[in-house]
Formats: structure tokens, C-alpha cells, sequence
């Protein structure tokens, strides 16, 4: 009986011991949700509330070498989420054609520039699984500006970029005609290049685990750091269910404790983007370098669900932050529930690029073959406006541009935010215009009859182009006359650039069903055109549009059920 007795008790003792041991663990783990602790060797935590201040690791200097040594502590792991097999969330901006303007009634054009690539390579994807995109999905001049072209370069960093004028006949509509327009900015060379402070906000939510999200993002971000020298500092902000920072400002040289850090990710958890953006911001403002391009870098598929998740706010929050002089580019990652107009937004008002990466050859094309243009600006809030001449031309439409348009007069507004060229980066516009005399899709108005004067009668249109160079407040602008000298006989006779772009432009077209391409203009007339402005392809870019537009024409011919898009507008 005694032994039986103690027996119990010690049972009995042992239980009690277990539950407190439980809710000892418990009641910590839920201290540790309940805030967020920075220091040089570790950050752990949760999301922080949206109008807490953060607090950034200390700089990375002798007073606290110590603490600073290696690669910071491992953030805390909750386990990967399962996301739903056939569900697609994946979100676009539902975006109208731009409409046939008459030039009488509507003569001006005005919209800013964009060197944005991410269209591109997210519509090679969808088309690479067998299906259209979206046709909202497709930026056409996204699809344009992905290549490079033969742009004859400025003659001086003063005017930073030249302009290049093209008008031909258009391919896919008799009697209309395509005006092409091209800047080139200049180049730098390697040596003289600013040096980079750079913050990798890196999505490590239990969605990033496909092999194409976060595996793609650290081979990614490898091929970047190969880039930096030792004049670059790169820090690297994670976020989850948490946001933390893994690596203190390091010296771009020190390449094995960043891939060490790198390596050391792994995906699981909530999504706090907003939280993240706020740390990464911290850092890099902690670490802010006169003379140096200071910017964010957020790699991400855009399921921004906890943290500030409004995208106003996050919009407000990271158009403040552009003005102290820290731009923000995003990389967008996998797909199922990519959110391509939260990233699109972010990107336009953090005067960054916004790039999707699919593949690690897209990765090679955006973070070492095309470091330059993606990180130095040498041109900001870059305006195009075009005045059309009455008296040569009776209707207009841009094709593309259509989340850019801008009202006429904020072309002379220096205080209206427009897009940036990167160094050595080339934008083209194409407008499809109808002649006087041509056949119109408006009827001509009976009391609009003013002339235009005669020295102008050689004159289609009129260019002006305005621009700040990086840190001034004040614009420039470059203005010049597109005249009957700018023209050829066909498209055949066309400068390469010109057939390039417009085939292009016709495939864009097509994949958005645009109600204004003519009927009958097809992939086949796509790829003949391609094929004749191919060039010399160095890296096999245009080789491999024209095997898109293959595909696309393929998955075209496919059953509507097959080739209807899942997800949808939004």
C-alpha cells in the first residue's frame, strides 16, 4: 500500500512538472511573438506593430566587432505552409487598351517612360506551361523594352540619353502608320561606377518553397554578390511571420559570410511584407551613403498577407521613403499566387525597376548582364509628350504605356513623379497614327477645320522629352520635330531596330487582343518580321522570342476550356 501510494504521488508530481514545463515554453514562445529584439547576433520575433520604430542592428565597426562576427543568428522557422494545389491567386492590374485619340479634338500625348521588364519573362512562363497569359498580365511596351537595341549612344552625360525617330508603314494595317520612338542613355564603365549600399529583403513565407521561389531567389542573389567589390555594402532582411535581420552591413568583398547567410534561409511561415520593408528601410538608412545608390532590393512573390498589407499604404510609406534618397526595385518569384500589381505599384513608386525572374538564365540577363541599367540611374522622372500636327495627322493611339499616361500638364510639373533610365538602358514607344486622308475609326467633325502654319507642313509631330539628372530638383528638356526625313518606303527598309520592336509590338498585341490590331495579322506575320530583324543576338533573347511566339500561337490553337487563363482579372 505505502509503495502504491508513493508510486501515485511521483506519477501525480511528474504530470504537474510536464504542464508547467508546457506552459513555461508556451507562455515564452508567446513572449517572443510579442516582440521583436534587434541586436548585432540576433533578431527574433513577430511582425511589429505598423507604427512601432525599428530598431536597426549597430554598424558593423570595431567597438563591436565581437558581436558582429559571422553571419547573425538564424531567425526563428514556423513550419511551411501548404498552399492549395489548384488554386490560382495570382493578381493583375485590370488595365483598358489605350483608346484612338483624334488628333483635332485631343493632339497632345503624355506619358512616362518605363524600363520594367517583368511583363516579359512572367508571360514566358505562363506560355512555357502550356496556356495564354492573362491579358492583363501583358504590358506590351514591358515586352518591347526587354531587348536591346542599336540605339546610337548620347555624346555627352549633360544629356544623358539621345533620341532615335522612325516613322514606317504599319504592318498590320493599310494606310496607317507607326512612329518609333527610341532614347539611349549612356553607359558606364565598371571603374567609375558609384558604389552600391544595398538591402536584400528576401520573402521567406511558407509560399516561397517551390523550387522556383526561394531556391531561385539565393541562386539569384549569388549571382549579385558576384558583382560587388569592396566598396559596396549589402545587408540582408528576412521575412516571414516575422521580419529579422541575418546579415549586418558587410563589405561587398567579403562574399563568403553573405552566401553563408544565404544558404542558411529556408522557407516557412506567414507573410509580414510590410514589417520587412520597414527593417530593410531602417538598414539601409542606418547605413546611407552620399554618393552611393542606396536601395532595397525585395525579392518576393508579392502574398503580402500580414503587416501592412494595404497597398495605399504601402504605396505612401514607400514613395516617403524614395524622397530621402533610397529607391526600392522588386524581383518577383514563382507564380500560383504572384501579386504582379502590388509589385508593379512598388516599383513605380520607389523609382526601381520591377524584373520577374523564372529561370536562372532570366536572373544572369536582370543581376549581371544588366547590373548597370537596374542599379545606377542616370536620368529621373523622364516625361515623353507628343504633339501631333493636325493638319498630317487625323488619329493616334500609343500602343502600351497604358498604367503611365500622365495629363498634359503634368509634363511641365516638376513635382509629378516619373520613371528612371538606368545606365546604358534603352526605351522605346511605338504610336500608330493615321494620316489625313486615311481611313479613320471617328467620323471628321464639321467645325474643327484650324490649319497649321505653313512652316510646319513637313511636320507629323513634335517630340519633347524632360528629364532630371539624379539629384536635382529642376528638369531639362530636349525637344525636336518628327518630320517626312524620319520616314521610309516600307517596313522592310526600316533601321532593324524598327522591325524589331514593331514585331514585338504585334505579338504584344495579340496576346492582349487589342480591338484595334486589323484582322488577319497573325503570329505567322509576327515571326516573318522577327526573323528578319534578328541581328547578331549575342545572348539568343530575339532566338528565343520567336519560339514564344510560337508557343503563344500553339496555345492560341489549343480548346478555349485549355487556353482560358486560371485566376482571372482583378
Amino acid at each position: 500500500m505505502l509503495r502504491a501510494a508513493k508510486r501515485a504521488s511521483f506519477m501525480l508530481c511528474a504530470i504537474l512538472l510536464t504542464a508547467c514545463a508546457s506552459q513555461s515554453t508556451t507562455q515564452s514562445e508567446r513572449d517572443e511573438e510579442e516582440s521583436i529584439v534587434v541586436t548585432g547576433s540576433r533578431i527574433g520575433g513577430q511582425s511589429q506593430d505598423a507604427t512601432a520604430p525599428v530598431t536597426a542592428p549597430p554598424p558593423a565597426d570595431g567597438r563591436n566587432r565581437a558581436a558582429l562576427s559571422g553571419v547573425v543568428a538564424p531567425y526563428a522557422q514556423t513550419a511551411p505552409q501548404r498552399m492549395p494545389g489548384e488554386i490560382d491567386r495570382e493578381n493583375y492590374e485590370d488595365v483598358d487598351t489605350n483608346p484612338i485619340r483624334m488628333v483635332s479634338t485631343d493632339p497632345v500625348s503624355t506619358f512616362s517612360i518605363d524600363v520594367d521588364t517583368a511583363s516579359y519573362s512572367n508571360v514566358r512562363r505562363l506560355l512555357m506551361s502550356g496556356r495564354l497569359p492573362p491579358q492583363d498580365a501583358v504590358r506590351t511596351e514591358e515586352l518591347i523594352n526587354y531587348f536591346r537595341y542599336d540605339y546610337p549612344l548620347p555624346q555627352s552625360r549633360e544629356q544623358p540619353f539621345s533620341t532615335n525617330v522612325t516613322v514606317a508603314p504599319s504592318p498590320w494595317a493599310e494606310g496607317r502608320q507607326l512612329v518609333h520612338i527610341g532614347l539611349q542613355g549612356y553607359n558606364i564603365v565598371p571603374r567609375e561606377r558609384p558604389p552600391l549600399n544595398l538591402t536584400l529583403l528576401l520573402d521567406v513565407s511558407g509560399s516561397m518553397a517551390a523550387e522556383n521561389k526561394l531556391p531561385l531567389v539565393i541562386q539569384s542573389m549569388r549571382m549579385l554578390v558576384e558583382q560587388l567589390n569592396a566598396r559596396d555594402r549589402v545587408s540582408i532582411v528576412v521575412y516571414a511571420g516575422a521580419a529579422g535581420a541575418v546579415l549586418e552591413p558587410t563589405p561587398g568583398n567579403e562574399r563568403g559570410r553573405i552566401v553563408a547567410a544565404l544558404e542558411n534561409l529556408h522557407a516557412g511561415g506567414s507573410t509580414a511584407g510590410g514589417e520587412g520593408l520597414r527593417l530593410a528601410y531602417a538598414l539601409t538608412e542606418q547605413n546611407f551613403r552620399r554618393g552611393a545608390v542606396n536601395r532595397v532590393i525585395i525579392a518576393t512573390d508579392g502574398d503580402f498577407n500580414v503587416g501592412i498589407s494595404d497597398p495605399e499604404e504601402l504605396e505612401d510609406f514607400v514613395e516617403r521613403k524614395r524622397d530621402t534618397g533610397i529607391y526600392l526595385s522588386v524581383l518577383g518569384f514563382g507564380g500560383g499566387n504572384y501579386n504582379d500589381l502590388l509589385m508593379q505599384r512598388l516599383a513605380q513608386n520607389g523609382n526601381g525597376v520591377a524584373a520577374y525572374i523564372d529561370t536562372l538564365n532570366e536572373a544572369r540577363r536582370v543581376l549581371r548582364d544588366e547590373m548597370a541599367a537596374n542599379m545606377f540611374t542616370i536620368a529621373q522622372d523622364v516625361k515623353i509628350q507628343v504633339e501631333f500636327n493636325p493638319a498630317r495627322v487625323a488619329e493616334y493611339r500609343l500602343i502600351g504605356y497604358e498604367t503611365r499616361m500622365l495629363n498634359r500638364e503634368d509634363f511641365n510639373n516638376d513635382r509629378v513623379d516619373a520613371g528612371e533610365i538606368g545606365a546604358g538602358h534603352a526605351v522605346t514607344a511605338i504610336y500608330e497614327i493615321v494620316p489625313v486622308g486615311g481611313r479613320t475609326f471617328n467620323d471628321p467633325l464639321r467645325y474643327q477645320s484650324e490649319r497649321a502654319p505653313p512652316s510646319t507642313a513637313n511636320e507629323l509631330a513634335f517630340l519633347r522629352i524632360r528629364y532630371k539628372l539624379p539629384g536635382q530638383d529642376t528638369s531639362r528638356l530636349i525637344e525636336r520635330p518628327i518630320t517626312d526625313r524620319d520616314a521610309v518606303r516600307d517596313i522592310a527598309s526600316a533601321p532593324e531596330s524598327t522591325r524589331w520592336a514593331t514585331a514585338v509590338a504585334g505579338y504584344g498585341q495579340l496576346l492582349r487582343h487589342d480591338q484595334f490590331l486589323a484582322t488577319g495579322y497573325g503570329y505567322d506575320d509576327v515571326i516573318r518580321l522577327a526573323q528578319s530583324a534578328r541581328g547578331s543576338d549575342e545572348f539568343g533573347w530575339r532566338a528565343e522570342f520567336i519560339q514564344l511566339a510560337r508557343a503563344a500561337q500553339s496555345a492560341a490553337a489549343l480548346p478555349t476550356a485549355q487556353n482560358a487563363p486560371r485566376g482571372g482579372r482583378n
